[in-house]
């Protein structure tokens, strides 16, 4: 039956689909195809979510090698969710993308661009789908050399500087990754995720095993752009294409998330990470930095994709705030935040897109009177920046929610305290854009009034309207949530 092999036919349609594009090469077909690839991994991906959820761990194996031995996907309600989210992305990107590269990406490099866009579309739902620590490598480098490339596209100069920064530090973090799984290939002989789950409990606090523990968390750290491993993100974001910093801002550093809660609380076990270690207590000063300094940082950026960038290395914060707690109230905060941050930061990049085309710019200074000309694009972006900030009645509300019950439910109250200070300072960078917007004359040679082509503008709109529809009924995002914590924090079995 097909629906037994759901699990590689996620991974298989985007990645055969790239190949068939740089056959295709022309602009319309490539982007049909990738279009309809988008579409058809995110039917698989719904009932795919489905199934994991009614019958827990669903395991795939790769050929007639039985896990441990061969290579297997792993499929349980966290993964299962995440891709869904990855998939959902990808439609929202594609049809973006037909109209938004024509301006930013040169006409004979268009069917490349979709090619990697599915290249990345297939490693992100690799890293999440497999089983196996060394594959999870393979689908990371996959997914980060496209990026490489894509970023490189845009066609600022400053590009180029971007994508090498981003590949030097995507290296380095790719490095301390093979480090460490080979310290632990070295103790337990095995590469299989759930079997390493197993094995190390038993184990015990072996030096090797600790390092490796390290030199994992370190390496993933950089490809989530923790603070202050972030070096990389606000040009990366800021240089490259519209759609690319859409895609990127919604998934990447959303799938790393989940590789480190996965390693953290399925396979190390959080008895290993946080009980009688630092490593609970490093990542809350961390996440609590991330959560301050870069949205300071972000109030005194003139270029809105840089704002966007700085914003979303505050958001990440959040994510792993909630990650520290070593709870599943925490970890429900955590993947509840990773949804709804990937609709708002998509859908604010989206609509930010439509305006550097009519623009020509994302500079503030560009955009005064945006809301005189463009009245439909400001009034979204000025929603996306409420949900940022955590406005009730928006995604971003539920999200910090979440996050101040389970700080609450641990004995810290004062990290409600610090949830609600530090959204304060995305007021203060949210209102810099309404000022501009709506409290100044539009300057001589502004854009006549109109608004972005449909095809630019209704994808952003539409993740904005989900913000807004996900956060008066957070039902089934929050069980999705849920469920997905209670598979991390429990045996993977």
């Amino acid at each position: 039956m097909l629906k037994q092999h759901l699990p590689i036919l996620l991974v298989i349609v985007p990645l055969i689909t790239a190949p068939l594009i740089v056959l295709l090469r022309r602009p319309l077909l490539s982007w049909m195809a990738a279009m309809l690839a988008s579409v058809v991994t995110l039917i698989i991906a719904i009932p795919l979510l489905q199934q994991a959820v009614d019958q827990g761990v669903i395991s795939y194996a790769i050929g007639t090698w039985p896990a441990p031995l061969g290579i297997e996907y792993r499929v349980d309600a966290a993964n299962a969710f995440v891709a869904l989210i990855v998939a959902l992305m990808a439609v929202f990107v594609m049809p973006y993308c037909r109209t938004g590269i024509a301006a930013e990406v040169r006409s004979e490099e268009h069917y490349l661009f979709y090619a990697m866009m599915m290249l990345c579309l297939a490693g992100l739902l690799g890293i999440l789908l497999t089983g196996d620590a060394f594959n999870l490598f393979v689908f990371l480098e996959i997914s980060s050399l496209a990026t490489y490339v894509l970023i490189a596209m845009g066609r600022d100069r400053r590009a180029l500087v971007a994508s090498y920064q981003y590949l030097l530090m995507g290296t380095i973090g790719a490095t301390l990754y093979v480090i460490g799984i080979g310290l632990l290939y070295l103790q337990t002989g095995t590469l299989n995720l759930a079997d390493l789950a197993q094995r190390l409990p038993v184990m015990g606090d072996v030096r090797a095993t600790l390092a490796a523990l390290a030199f994992i968390t370190v390496g993933i750290s950089l490809k989530i752009a923790l603070f202050p491993l972030h070096l990389w993100l606000p040009n990366a974001y800021a240089y490259s294409p519209s759609a690319v910093s859409a895609f990127l801002a919604a998934t990447a550093t959303k799938v790393s998330i989940y590789v480190l809660m996965r390693y953290f609380f399925t396979i190390f076990g959080e008895t290993v990470v946080f009980d009688a270690r630092y490593t609970g207590t490093l990542l809350l000063a961390l996440s609590l930095a991330a959560m301050f300094i870069p949205a300071v940082v972000a109030i005194f950026q003139k270029d809105v994709k840089r704002l966007l960038a700085y914003s979303s290395v505050s958001q990440i914060g959040y994510i792993t705030l909630g990650i520290s707690l070593s709870s599943v109230g925490g970890l429900t905060a955590a993947v509840a935040h990773l949804f709804n941050h990937a609709l708002t930061k998509g859908g604010m990049f989206l609509i930010l897109g439509g305006v550097v085309l009519r623009y020509g710019g994302a500079s503030l200074e560009r955009m005064a009177g945006l809301g005189r000309t463009m009245p439909i694009a400001a009034f979204a972006f000025v929603l996306g920046g409420l949900s940022l900030i955590g406005i009730p009645g928006t995604a971003g509300f539920i999200s910090k929610w979440y996050l101040v019950t389970a700080a609450m439910e641990e004995g810290q109250w004062w990290l409600a305290g610090a949830v609600m200070l530090s959204s304060l300072l995305a007021v203060i960078y949210v209102w810099r854009f309404v000022e501009v917007a709506y409290f100044r004359e539009p300057p001589e040679g502004s854009p006549s009034r109109g608004e972005a082509p449909l095809s630019m503008l209704l994808p952003g709109l539409a993740m904005i309207a989900a913000c807004l529809w996900f956060g008066l009924d957070a039902t089934w995002s929050g069980s999705m949530a849920r469920a997905a914590a209670e598979a991390l924090a429990g045996a993977w079995k």
